[in-house]
Order: structure tokens, then sequence, then C-alpha cells
């Protein structure tokens, strides 16, 4: 039973879906949905608000181009004022009107005959719309470890994704699993008011030191007043980031991984001026090179590890009895909670996060695991007609998402442009265009960091279960900008 009919369907209500909704409503499209399976937008910051959250590249950086918000508290913010900003661009551009919240998407199938997308949703009922756009991030699908007993662990279990903000850790006995970007930022927060704390370690993380410092009020007026002046900032920090990525990650064959042996150094001395034990050191010391895995900033981390209730175990797990984690040492540490910082299932969960399926019935998820995870320009797939994944292989640049947001957008605009000007209604991505993309997206990864580093070991999802770095995309920003401003048209096949 088909229910409603739009001409666009977003799937996800995180910054990406409301970058989406902004676009639409510039090129006069108002007749969109935006399906939202949380019951508030922002997507992962709506999601995550364990203690210690902040976003880790500078705030003047971490937002919309064309919506620059003057009122950060400091320049890394915290993620109460990330969600902030989601609800009040969200409520600016008038994208709110357009969600359902508590909407579960099964999938999507392409009707060939009637050059629709017919959306399923979990309670049976079904949309159709002639544009699909999935917004779904990509963290969004928890990732729940396999360990033996979990289940049986009679304590309290809580997922950094799903935390309950009227958990009180004073005087508890806590265990954590995970030593990524989240527990850099969570651990010290449990160290404070934990009586034990114990640290489950698989893969150590680089860590370098944290320069964040608050803004003054008069630092805010002048945002406010004068916006010209936060956008200097933010082409500052654009290009030491850009730079950053450019010599340490794009170009590390020509760079012989010269900054990431510097960057490693950094954190080398972090660690030395912090811990004086060297044993505890050596164990936090990573064995692949900087930049493999996304490192993370902090001043508090390493330090944590200096107070006496606080201990690393990095032997492993070998199971998790009623009251407490056992290790693959034999020692069993008592706990009255686990915490799981375990991060995302990003590849088998999210890509893509709902079954599609396209023309002749080319399944995405089947594709892409049979062939090689590829997207054109990030967005289209052929035989996926009318359909832009915002969360696909080679759309994430950098180290900043709405940098990704920001060229995904233009490419929308110069698409359905066209769309317009010709007065069509169907587009698709050739096979010939994608192959010619997929092709010189592997030749310039040949000369990045994930072919030419040590990465091995740094289990980073950077990395597709074929062991390829197709999460990332390897050009800089100005390029894929300018890529979709003007990227040939006629590889598309416009109807």
């Amino acid at each position: 039973m088909i229910s409603e009919h739009f001409d666009a369907v977003i799937v996800g209500a995180g910054f990406a879906g409301i970058g989406a909704a902004i676009q639409f409503k510039r090129m006069g499209i108002e007749n969109f949905v935006i399906l939202e399976r949380e019951d508030d937008l922002g997507g992962t910051w709506y999601v995550n608000h364990y203690p210690g959250l902040a976003v880790d590249v500078p705030t003047t950086t971490y937002s919309y181009f064309f919506e620059p918000n003057p009122n950060w508290s400091r320049l890394f913010s915290t993620g109460a004022e990330i969600k902030q900003y989601a609800d009040d661009v969200a409520d600016k551009y008038d994208v709110r009107r357009h969600i359902r919240f508590g909407v579960t998407v099964g999938g999507a199938r392409w009707d060939d005959d009637a050059q629709l997308w017919r959306v399923n949703l979990a309670d049976g009922e079904t949309v159709d719309a002639r544009y699909l756009v999935t917004a779904t991030g990509f963290l969004s699908q928890p990732h729940m470890p396999d360990i033996p007993g979990i289940a049986e662990f009679d304590g309290r279990v809580i997922h950094t994704t799903a935390w309950d903000d009227s958990y009180d850790p004073t005087g508890e006995k806590i265990g954590i699993i995970g030593t990524g970007a989240t527990a850099v930022q969570l651990i010290p927060e449990l160290a404070e008011k934990a009586a034990d704390l114990t640290v489950y370690q698989r893969t150590p993380i680089w860590v370098v030191p944290k320069i964040d410092f608050r803004f003054s009020e008069r630092a805010k007026q002048l945002f406010a007043r004068i916006p010209l002046t936060q956008r200097l900032i933010r082409v500052i920090t654009d290009t030491i980031y850009e730079l950053m990525v450019w010599v340490a990650v794009l170009h590390n064959r020509q760079t012989r991984g010269r900054f990431n042996i510097a960057a490693g150094d950094l954190a080398k001395m972090h660690r030395f001026a912090t811990i004086r034990d060297k044993e505890l050191r050596a164990k936090l010391t990573p064995d692949y090179d900087f930049g493999c895995k996304r490192p993370t900033f902090s001043n508090s981390y390493y330090r944590t590890f200096t107070k006496p209730h606080v201990h690393l175990q990095d032997s492993g797990i070998a199971k998790i009895e009623s009251d407490g984690i056992v290790g693959n040492d034999g020692t069993k540490t008592p706990i009255d909670t686990l915490v799981l910082a375990t991060g995302f299932d990003l590849w088998e969960a999210n890509f893509p996060a709902i079954e599609v399926i396209g023309r002749d019935g080319r399944n995405l998820g089947k594709w892409w695991r049979e062939t090689r995870f590829q997207a054109y320009q990030g967005v289209s797939m052929p035989h996926f007609p009318n359909f832009l994944s915002l969360a696909s292989p080679f759309a994430f640049l950098g180290l900043n998402f709405f940098n990704t947001v920001e060229y995904q957008m233009r490419h929308m605009d110069r698409l359905f442009g066209e769309l317009r000007r010709r007065g069509a209604t169907t587009f698709e991505i050739t096979e010939e265009a994608n192959a010619r993309y997929l092709a010189r997206m592997t030749a310039l990864l040949g000369d990045s960091l994930f072919t030419n580093g040590s990465c091995a070991t740094a289990r980073s999802y950077y990395f597709n279960p074929s062991g390829e770095p197709t999460l990332l995309r390897p050009t800089s920003t100005r390029a894929a900008i300018r890529e979709a401003t003007d990227f040939p048209i006629d590889d598309y096949r416009i109807v």
C-alpha cells in the first residue's frame, strides 16, 4: 500500500541529511520528507552524550561554511553545543517541519516502470519518491563486541552510544573496553569518580597535546557583528588541517612520511613527559604509523593512567563472568559496571545502512561486496537511478565531515540544475564514468599513507573488509569542491 508520494526522501536527519534538505529547498524542491529513526535530529551528536564528549577538530572548521556559528564557547566545543548548532541550523532553514521522527526505514527498491523509489518502513507502510538520498552517516551502527559470557554479566552494561545519563560512577569498579577516540574522551571522566577503573586495550591510539581555549564574550560579539572575522579564522584552521592531510596522508610516498614521523615524535614526547613508567609507556605506544588510524587530541588521557586506581590491561579478554572480566593472562578483575567504547560497525552494517535494490534487481550491499566498494564522486553508483548515497566509499574528506557535506551539496546543485535545464526527471551514473573514477581513486591511493605506510596493525575503520582504504576520498577539499561544481555532466545518463 502506497501511503504518500514525495519528490524526494532523505534517510537520516544528521548534518548530511540537514545539508541535503537545505540544498533541496535552495533548488525549489519543497515536497520532500526526512525519515529519522531517532526521536530528535543531529545524528551521532544526538545519539552520543557520554561524559567528556567533544568535537576533535576545531569548531571554527566544524560547521557548514555558509552558516558560521558565533556562539562556540571554545575552540573544541562540547557535544551539547554541536547538537544545539544542528537544532539552530534546522530551525533557521525550516528543515524540522520536513522531519518524521521515530521512523525506521527497512529498505528501498527502484520501480523501473513507474520511475520511482519505493521506500519500505518498519511499520509496514510504504512511501514513494522520485529521488532517494541516504544520509545515514558513517558512525551510526554501534559495534557490540562478541566476547564469551558478555550476556551473563550481572552488572550494568553501557555502550557509549546509549549512555545512561542517570548513571553515577562514584565509588564503582568499572571496566571499559576500547581505547579509540571516544574512550580517550571518556576514560579521564570516569577516572575522576570511579573507585577502580580497568581499561581493556586492543590497539593503542596516537594522542597528541590539545591546544584548546575559550572564546571570550568580546570575541563572540565580534564574530556575530562581523562574520568575516570568523570566516578568516576558519580559513586558517581549514588550511592547517588540509596541509596536514595533504602531506601526511595523500602524498605520503613523495614526502616519505616525514610529517608522520614528526607527529609521532610529538606524541612520544607527550607520553614521555606524562608517564614515567617505562613499561606503561610502551603499552600505550602504537606500532603502526601515525595517521593509519584516526589520531586524537587530549591533555588528560595519558595522565589518567598514572593514577593508582587506573589500570591498563592489554593482554586481551578471554571471557566475561557474572561479576568480572577474565583476561587472556588468566587474571580476573571484579567490576560493577562494564562500559563498551567499542565504536561502530562501519562496513558490515553501514555500507549500506538499509537494503537498496536498484535497476535490474542490483543489490547495493551485495554488489559492493562482490565487486569493490566504489561510488562516483562518493555519491553515485551505476544501476541506481535517482539515488545519492552521502555515506559511501570515497565520500569522506580528510578530517572534517562538513567538507564532505559541502561538496555533496554542490554536486546536488549541479546535477539537479541540469535536470531542470533539460526538463528531465531521471539521472544515473554510467558504468564507464564510474569505472574511470574508481581507477583514478585507486591510483591516487597508491601515493597515500594507507598504501605506503605501516598500517597492518592499526585495525582502522578507514579500511574495508578487503583491506582497501576506500572510506576516504584521496583528494584535497579544494579539488573535491571544484569537481562537484564542474564534473562532466555527460558522466550521467539523464532522461
